[in-house]
């Protein structure tokens, strides 16, 4: 049935059109309802529209215009005989999807149970009502969080007498030497107790003075191995060998950093980032052996204004907010560290905070990284595009999550040698063998690869669980592996051609 434009009066409602002004769909109202009309046959003959996609989005849109159908607060649920008419249809609303304690739409929980559609107006969310959608998939209704009426207040002040602590908490107490040298202890104690049975000239009086003696240097070895300091470091430290009065500091430095991949953290003077840093990087260094054919060393802390970088393939710098600008020494060596092929990931670690798309580094105010990087020469810096050799260099990955997930992870662009940003009065940062030399995130990949000596997890990674961790690792391995094989996965492309030339 065509409709005709010249005979539709203003009672009719035209929601659709085709470009030549045909009328589509249109509606007009009867009584308290409407009649929709969809002038289209109901096969392709003349028009596709009934076999699309957007077909069933144009129904669904138009089932949600019934009373009773809207969500809470809209003006159709609130008006005389919605309820009675919803009621009728549905009864009980089943949950669909349920907000998770991060706000993200879930499949509901076991607790989550249904509610009667008439009281759905006056829903408060609960444990067992849980905000999200009830009823139909087709044509959910949603409990909200807020109402109209709720207010935003900040939490009170802490009482009295409570500590504020973090996740990590107090670490484990081992108990392993201390058990250690009571077993032993109680070995001796039967050697000698044998000994003294053996030995029948001794009196019982003897016998039990010996006894006596003996229980009180047990207990003496306990309480003296309880009572060494870092008696669990002790036993799990590696042992390195004496140095040779001949050979230097440095020298066992750079012998340290050289006879294995190592990977170098940069110091920043708080104790709890620097921790996180270190156990970060040996749980990255963990992973790589694991799951690789490389065995890195242990991780190095580096002093950037004295110690030399050149050791090292990959730089975790955490980024500090009271970050301070760099003197002009650093600025030199951190500049022929990027342009001899050496990686530096600046993580910031606030998921949002990061370097916005089009900000320019060289600016002397701003975020800490701005202030940090003020006077480098950083070439222009792109997010990860698709096909990128990071992409690719060990695992298959199209995001690089930490400890949080959202952050943008930027790299090196492939023209930054055209277009620098950060006015390095000429200097310009060039990808050596197609390593990009900087990378900038916020996502927190040190905490994401901490572990503790039991290889557990300290922080909790949000909001993909163990599930996002694993992907922070294989983010940590393929930074590592892109570090040390440069655009060697990208000349893969071209192994089908060589392979087809040496088979003619």
């Amino acid at each position: 049935v065509l409709a005709d434009p010249a005979r539709i009066g203003s009672s009719v409602n035209v929601w659709a059109r085709l470009k030549d002004g045909t009328p589509l769909v249109t509606a007009v109202k009867r009584g308290e309802g409407q009649i929709v009309l969809f002038h289209i046959t109901a096969n392709s003959d003349w028009s596709n529209l009934p076999l699309s996609g957007l077909f069933v989005d144009m129904l669904r849109r138009i089932s949600t215009l019934g009373k009773g159908v809207g969500a809470i607060g809209d003006a159709a649920v609130g008006a005389e005989g919605a309820d009675v008419a919803t009621v009728a249809a549905e009864p009980v609303l089943p949950p669909v999807q349920t907000l998770d304690g991060y706000g993200a739409l879930k499949p509901p929980p076991p607790t989550a149970q249904p509610m009667a559609s008439a009281k759905f107006t006056d829903l408060v969310p609960s444990l067992d009502h849980p905000p999200g959608y009830y009823g139909s998939a087709a044509n959910p209704r949603a409990v909200n969080v807020l109402g109209p009426k709720s207010l935003l207040a900040a939490l009170p002040a802490l009482p009295a007498g409570v500590e504020r602590r973090g996740y990590d908490g107090a670490t484990a107490t081992a108990l392993k030497p201390a058990l250690l040298t009571v077993a032993l202890g109680l070995l001796f104690a039967d050697v000698l107790a044998i000994l003294l049975l053996a030995m029948g000239g001794l009196s019982l009086g003897r016998m039990r003075a010996a006894t006596t003696s003996t229980a009180a240097a047990v207990v003496a070895l306990a309480l003296a191995a309880s009572l060494v300091p870092n008696a669990a470091e002790a036993q799990t430290a590696p042992r390195r060998a004496p140095a040779s009065p001949s050979v230097a500091a440095s020298d066992q430095t750079a012998l340290r950093a050289t006879g294995k991949v190592t990977l170098g953290f940069v110091v920043t003077g708080d104790s709890d980032t620097d921790a996180t840093s270190r156990l970060g990087l040996a749980g990255l260094c963990k992973y790589l052996s694991l799951k690789t054919a490389v065995e890195p060393g242990e991780p190095a802390a580096v002093n950037i204004a004295t110690d030399e970088i050149a050791f090292y393939p990959v730089l975790y710098w955490p980024v500090l907010p009271e970050a301070r600008p760099l003197p002009e020494a650093a600025l030199a060596k951190i500049d022929a560290y990027m342009k001899e092929g050496g990686l530096i990931i600046f993580d910031t670690r606030d998921t949002g905070m990061g370097a916005p798309t089009g900000l320019a580094l060289s600016g002397k105010t701003g975020t800490a990284l701005q202030k940090l990087l003020a006077r480098l020469d950083v070439p222009r810096l792109e997010p990860v595009p698709e096909g990128h050799v990071l992409t690719k260099s060990f695992y298959l990955l199209k995001a690089f999550p930490g400890r949080w997930d959202g952050g943008q992870l930027w790299v090196e662009a492939a023209d930054g040698d055209d277009d620098p940003v950060g006015g390095g009065a000429g200097r310009k940062a060039r990808r050596a063998d197609g390593v990009t030399s900087i990378m900038i995130t916020s996502n927190d990949f040190a905490a994401a690869w901490a572990l503790d000596e039991r290889n557990r997890p300290i922080y909790p990674t949000v909001p993909g669980g163990e599930g996002q961790r694993e992907m922070a690792f294989r983010t940590g391995v393929n930074i590592v592996m892109h570090a040390l094989t440069g655009n060697y996965k990208a000349d893969q492309v071209h192994v089908p051609a060589l392979l087809e030339r040496l088979g003619q």
